[in-house]
């Protein structure tokens, strides 16, 4: 998925907005949990403790990549206005208050710049999000090698 993201960024020169930088960083950190889970190739109570991080960042990303649609989907006199950049807001403000900002939306997270089969990028990112929580559920709830 980062590869994806590269590519839109650095061939097509699709400058991704502040909810694509978080749905990025929420992809990095499923990837770790799951590295760190393949690493340690844990058993039992270790795999759904590695199951449990991967849900509670699979539903992380299905909120963000949700809110993402929310504001593509928008009319667009309804939409926030354009805000500050991220890089900007994270060197004037606290983490929180940046988040705050990024999720009250901004008008260039509404803007659907690329569609495929119908969805945008975030509705494509959703779909992963939801396919990452049902792998992470089954590492959570399924049967385990003992």
């Amino acid at each position: 998925m980062m590869g994806v993201a590269f590519y839109f960024q650095f061939v097509r020169e699709l400058e991704p907005c502040p909810l694509c930088i978080f749905q990025r960083i929420t992809v990095i950190a499923f990837g770790l949990v799951f590295l760190l889970a393949a690493l340690h190739n844990p058993k039992g109570f270790g795999r759904r403790v590695y199951g449990l991080l991967g849900t509670a960042v699979a539903l992380t990303g299905i909120g963000i990549a949700g809110r993402h649609l929310w504001l593509q989907h928008l009319p667009e006199d309804q939409r926030p206005a354009c805000g500050a950049g991220l890089d900007y807001m994270l060197d004037i403000m606290p983490l929180n208050k940046v988040i705050h900002e990024v999720f009250t939306g901004s008008g260039e997270c509404g803007e659907v710049v690329w569609r495929f089969l119908g969805l945008s990028i975030p509705g494509w990112t959703l779909i992963a999000f939801v396919g990452f929580l049902l792998f992470s559920l089954w590492v959570l709830f399924g049967r385990t090698a003992r």
